[in-house]
């Protein structure tokens, strides 16, 4: 029997596979230059240890659920919020595939021209339209099934994450290994460089931080997987909180040593890790070796994540879908089982974001941060139905047993659920206030905020309106019979 058990160091990497990407500092370095680090600090000792913790016990009370989180909101409060978690686990994912057609176009331009250049050069419209051709072509594929492109991605994933380990450890040696190496920015031995200014500015960037860190609970099913759960599952969670803040910190002071802290580059969402590479492909006297490597790992994960993150999160939604609140033509498949009505939906969806650009958006760099910052916004919606679902089962914590409990004590267990269900909030609405200089240009930051508004209420609005459209079909349906 032990021998079918996950040993927790197995546990711990597939956690940081999940959570992890160099994205995550690249973006967060962009908002905050040098002063991320103390900010990472902050945001995993605050929100990171006690979310991924939480979602441990819930992960070991519901250990037979097959449905994430939508299963656990169903089994702690009502059928119906269980909809909502699984609508909003599925709909939060239109701005980010609305971004995947811009990366994919991003990382082949620097394939093809060795620079960030071919895309940057490209008009708003031009990039718009190139993006929905890209993403209906891959809405298409998806119908057809891409599990080849599926495992593709998957070893795209892993190289990622080993060049995400390798840029920290070059970066790191370089002033040891390049005599004509100058650190770019100034007074990084000194502490105060570190420690950011707490105002209203600050606040607005933090919802990239909760958008880092989040995605702990994909974990959940290898929880009860391991020989001790109760005894093991802390330490996993210490040990991925080690990992994750070591490679947050070693490598926001890695882009701190090859990027002025201060004076940023505009496309440094955009085009800062393959930057990055060249810049330490030349430092070791490699050419951009690194940079095409990390380019073309790029691109390949990119299309693979943009046609996995079309189907995946749609089967989670509509698969089981109760007919009480998801009317029976957006359950419609086909011969083959694909869910034609979700696709069109999802299609539709996302058409609209990567045009809405148009209305406001001024050049590819403002429309890279755009949608970074957008999904930022968004996708942590998700993560507010963890912490209900946790809230809602130490209220009733007699009912279940759990092997593993994050705090014993109910009132403290309820305050910790309550903290992060209001931080993701908080930082949410924060998020919505735009990065752009309202002085420079204000259309774009009154278009900017209208949208990074407007974008998550219609979505949850949609998903109120479908159990209304679900109870008018069952009574037409009943009126007939």
């Amino acid at each position: 029997m032990d021998t079918k058990k996950i040993r927790w160091f197995t546990v711990a990497f597939i956690a940081f596979n999940m959570v992890w990407g160099m994205g995550n500092v690249v973006n967060n370095f962009a908002q905050q230059g040098i002063t991320v680090v103390t900010s990472w600090i902050l945001i995993l000792a605050l929100y990171f240890v006690p979310y991924a913790l939480i979602v441990g016990q819930l992960g070991s009370t519901f250990k037979d659920s097959k449905g994430g989180v939508s299963s656990w909101v169903e089994r702690t409060s009502t059928k119906r919020l269980a909809y909502y978690a699984a609508w909003t686990y599925w709909v939060v994912h239109i701005p980010y595939l609305a971004q995947k057609p811009q990366a994919i176009l991003i990382a082949f331009g620097w394939i093809g021209r060795g620079d960030g250049q071919l895309v940057s050069l490209m008009s708003v419209p031009l990039v718009a339209v190139l993006s929905l051709l890209i993403f209906l072509l891959f809405l298409w594929l998806a119908t057809k099934g891409l599990n080849t492109l599926k495992v593709i991605g998957g070893l795209a994933g892993t190289a990622m994450f080993v060049m995400s380990l390798l840029f920290i450890v070059m970066a790191v040696s370089v002033p040891f290994i390049s005599k004509n190496f100058a650190i770019a920015t100034p007074d990084m031995g000194n502490i105060s460089t570190y420690i950011p200014k707490f105002d209203f500015s600050y606040f607005t960037t933090i919802s990239m931080l909760v958008f880092a860190v989040g995605g702990a609970e994909k974990i959940s099913p290898y929880v009860n997987q391991m020989k001790s759960p109760a005894r093991e599952f802390p330490k996993v969670m210490i040990i991925l909180a080690a990992m994750v803040g070591v490679c947050a910190i070693l490598g926001s002071i890695a882009m701190g040593m090859l990027f002025t802290s201060g004076n940023l580059p505009e496309d440094l969402m955009a085009n800062g890790a393959y930057a990055a590479f060249q810049m330490l492909g030349e430092h070791y006297g490699i050419g951009n070796s690194l940079m095409y490597v990390y380019a073309l790992t790029q691109g390949i994960g990119q299309i693979a994540a943009l046609a996995f993150s079309i189907d995946a999160p749609l089967r989670i939604l509509l698969a089981d879908a109760d007919p009480q609140f998801v009317p029976a033509w957006l359950r419609k498949t086909t011969a083959k089982g694909t869910l034609i009505n979700g696709f069109v939906l999802t299609g539709i969806l996302v058409s609209i974001v990567i045009l809405m650009p148009l209305l406001g958006i001024g050049n590819m760099n403002e429309l890279v941060k755009w949608l970074t910052n957008l999904n930022s916004v968004v996708m942590p919606m998700r993560y507010m139905w963890v912490f209900f679902a946790f809230i809602m089962l130490n209220r009733a914590m007699k009912h279940f047993t759990s092997e593993y409990k994050f705090i014993k004590q109910k009132r403290l267990a309820m305050l910790a659920g309550v903290w992060c269900f209001l931080f993701t909030l908080l930082a949410c609405v924060l998020g919505m206030v735009p990065k752009v200089d309202f002085a420079a240009n204000p259309s774009a930051w009154w278009f900017q905020l209208t949208s990074n508004i407007l974008t998550p209420v219609v979505l949850i609005l949609l998903g109120m309106l479908l159990p209304f459209i679900a109870r008018r079909e069952q009574r037409k349906s009943n009126d007939l019979v």
